[in-house]
């Protein structure tokens, strides 16, 4: 992906171990500059660093969309529909467990997505979505 500008997040986790098989091996997120408190990683064109923290990642609040209780922090990323159904597929054949099945939310209305949300090992919530139309992202 070449993606201009691209976004930049830090984010907790509690084991660089954990967070390199996880967003490298189950999400195939390419390992960028590390140290021994950090790691970077090439997040479907954009860059996440994962620091290591003693402070919890995850976090309890939601909020009410479309019938579901969304996690307030999450962070993830928007894919194009083949892609999206791809990466759900390789989530369920890794065992991964989600906090939002795969679904299609605000159907036959404005935004109509596929959605899914899961956990990393450190509790960050995760939303992966694709649009059909890619008009749709910002509509009202």
């Amino acid at each position: 992906m070449t993606a201009r500008p691209r976004f930049h997040l830090a984010f907790p986790v509690r084991d660089l171990a954990e967070a390199r098989a996880f967003y490298g091996n189950i999400l195939g997120c390419k390992e960028g500059r590390s140290a021994a408190e950090w790691v970077d990683f090439d997040f479907f064109g954009h860059q996440i660093v994962a620091h290591l923290s003693l402070e919890p990642g995850g976090t309890q609040a939601k909020n009410r969309v479309d019938g579901e209780q969304v996690p307030v922090r999450h962070f993830g990323v928007i894919l194009d529909m083949p892609r999206w159904r791809e990466l759900v597929q390789k989530l369920e054949q890794s065992g991964v467990k989600f906090s939002i099945r795969p679904q299609i939310r605000f159907a036959g209305g404005p935004g109509e997505q596929a959605t899914c949300f899961l956990l990393d090992p450190s509790g960050n919530a995760l939303e992966f979505k694709a649009f059909a139309d890619d008009s749709m992202v910002f509509a009202t």
